[in-house]
């Protein structure tokens, strides 16, 4: 029998903008626990969405790149029968953004600009115009879903 659920601990709002989300995008940038560091990061390219995106509120732009690049249905692997299926399940609200803040801070360390704020800051520009890898990275899980929605009744 598996162990009880881990208890979810409650997360301080960031010092800037005063939002939960906000330092929990950050503690999945953060490397080796420089946690003061990342939050130089994500302000430094909140500031470079501000002066690049003409009706400008970075951290409005943000949210709605977020919004963009999070998923909806994800596909899971299952054998059933000696064959392993990909079948298509909804995701939990919480799994959602971690996905998704996940999504956008890997694609941006992929990306070329010269430091990872301009990285972030690009990456976040592109997945609020629903273009960009992250937001590819989405719609390849939504389509991967669409095409084995045959296998859903397979769900556990």
């Amino acid at each position: 029998m598996r162990k009880a659920r881990a208890k979810k601990r409650p997360l301080l709002p960031d010092p800037k903008f005063k939002s939960q989300e906000v330092t929990r995008f950050v503690n999945n940038l953060m490397l080796h626990g420089k946690k003061s560091l990342a939050y130089t990061i994500f302000y430094d390219a909140i500031e470079i969405v501000d002066k690049k995106v003409e009706d400008g509120n970075g951290l409005d732009t943000w949210r709605k790149a977020l919004e963009n690049i999070t998923p909806q249905v994800e596909v899971r692997s299952r054998r059933v029968g000696g064959a392993t299926f990909q079948i298509p399940q909804p995701i939990r609200d919480d799994r959602k953004t971690s996905m998704g803040m996940k999504w956008l801070i890997g694609f941006s360390k992929k990306r070329n600009e010269k430091t990872m704020a301009e990285r972030l800051a690009a990456e976040i520009i592109a997945a609020a115009k629903e273009e960009g890898a992250a937001f590819k990275k989405k719609e390849d899980t939504h389509r991967m879903a669409e095409a084995n929605k045959a296998f859903s009744h397979f769900r556990f």
